[in-house]
């Protein structure tokens, strides 16, 4: 449940605060690893991606056999090159109908997300009046104070607790519905597996529907008619065979498409320049440490596959791990080229203080720009964020970094002025949708940022040492 937390993403052109410049002695082993992966070698794997799709109604989406196929594809080219391959199974929400999730008020109907994916309305829907606790935020009974909730529909905020919390305490009080405002997707809002405890229909709505509400008395129709269920999803996770095993480097991509899109950028680009870069360096290769390869069974709607990753490590294992890479949408049509913020320099994260970003992580965004740089495009700052598939290695207190070349917010003026394309369109005009097709991956962009994959790398795979390392960790 990703939506909110998408909306609060927010794209800036200062460009990273330092950008310690990449080694170009041909005998290092960093810069020789990226120059062996090419657009070539990564459109191999999207082609392949895109045959799998085009065989499954233009889907790769987790639950489908579309996604299945990937994973097979994957686990097979990693196991051709000698490594050890796993591919834990974990439970995961799929959406199997999306419906049309609805909210009448004043005879108006605007759509509004459905977080009780386990529970729907009567086809007609919930027909009720609503009420506000004394305390917005809605966490227990008792922020209800002397209001009577019973037969209405709940309105809380996003803050305070989980939307499991806010949803029992409207329970309790006798709510037959709960409405959460939130655009920006608070922390915590959305644990691990929250839709299980939603019982009664839950519905996020934004601030601009609130307004409607609060203008309002008479009794408004929330109607929740989108189906899921629980499917059994593979990540795939390849070790190399060398390398020191208790600091081991870790480069992820996620596998699964949005519905109905056959996921060509997003993130088959991503996944083409992490396998590719696995498929140079190889199972045995000569390294100080070791690498591991992540592919994970998620999207952007959802982080189960990372976090069911991160959940099932022990405190050793994941002090074992100096850093998490990872590799989102690499090849947009109307490309910019950002790293992910680590060192703090640009605008704040909502949710996530500067404080809490673990140390390595402004290695990790140096090592990065610094090979951008020298490719020729000056990167800018992508502000971190609890919704991406890092977000529970940054939790677990494991340095990130990572690179995009950005999704669906529209390219500015000094953008287009930076990078070159169109000013007022999308990076990615296809983002999440059947458009995101093979002819519409940006090469240009795929050689820039295929190679840097493979220089962060190479870099600390031979190590974590310097002024952009990512020291070992007790």
């Amino acid at each position: 449940m990703r939506r909110a937390a998408a909306l609060a993403l927010v794209l800036v052109v200062a460009a990273c605060s330092s950008s310690q410049p990449a080694p170009q002695s041909s005998a290092d082993p960093a810069r020789e690893l990226a120059n062996k992966v090419t657009v070539d070698g990564m459109f191999k794997h999207l082609d392949r991606l895109s045959t799998i799709a085009t065989g499954n109604k233009s889907s790769r989406a987790v639950g489908t056999p579309g996604y299945d196929a990937s994973v097979d594809y994957v686990a097979e080219v990693l196991r051709d090159k000698g490594f050890d391959v796993e591919t834990p199974e974990f439970d995961r929400m799929v959406q199997t109908d999306a419906g049309n999730p609805t909210l009448m008020v004043a005879g108006r109907k605007f759509p509004v997300v459905q977080a009780s994916l386990l529970s729907t309305t009567p086809a007609a829907g919930v027909k009720a009046i609503t009420l506000r606790p004394q305390k917005p935020a809605g966490c227990t009974a008792a922020d209800y104070g002397t209001v009577n909730a019973r037969g209405a529909i709940a309105i809380v905020d996003d803050t305070g607790c989980s939307v499991v919390a806010k949803h029992g305490a409207a329970v309790a009080k006798g709510a037959v519905g709960l409405l959460v405002v939130s655009d920006t997707g608070a922390p915590g809002l959305f644990p691990a597996g929250y839709y299980q405890g939603l019982k009664s229909p839950v519905a996020i709505i934004g601030k601009d529907v609130d307004a409607q509400l609060r203008r309002t008395t008479s009794p408004v129709q929330l109607s929740l008619n989108a189906v899921a269920k629980l499917v059994k999803v593979r990540n795939v996770v390849a070790q190399t065979k060398t390398g020191d095993a208790h600091n081991v480097i870790v480069a992820g991509a996620h596998l699964g498409t949005a519905p109905h899109s056959p996921g060509m950028n997003d993130d088959g680009s991503g996944v083409a320049a992490v396998l590719e870069t696995a498929v140079q360096l190889g199972g045995s290769p000569t390294v100080t440490n070791a690498v591991r390869f992540a592919f994970w069974g998620s999207d952007e709607a959802g982080l189960e596959g990372p976090t069911k990753y991160v959940g099932g490590l022990d405190r050793e294992q994941i002090a074992d791990i100096a850093v998490y890479l990872n590799f989102d949408m690499l090849a947009s049509k109307n490309a910019g080229y950002f790293t992910y913020d680590g060192d703090q320099s640009g605008q704040p994260s909502p949710g996530i203080p500067a404080a809490s970003v673990p140390q390595g992580s402004a290695g990790a965004e140096r090592t990065l720009a610094g090979y951008l740089n020298l490719a020729g495009v000056r990167p800018a700052d992508m502000p971190l964020s609890r919704a991406s598939d890092y977000g529970p290695f940054l939790a677990a207190g494991i340095p990130i970094g990572g690179i995009t070349t950005g999704a669906s917010q529209l390219k500015s003026e000094v953008q287009a002025r930076l990078w070159g394309g169109k000013a007022g369109t999308p990076f990615d005009p296809d983002y999440r949708t059947a458009g995101d097709l093979l002819p519409n991956v940006n090469s240009q962009a795929l050689a820039i940022t295929g190679p840097a994959v493979a220089f962060a790398v190479g870099t600390y795979a031979a190590s974590t040492d310097g002024p952009n390392g990512v020291q070992p960790r007790g």
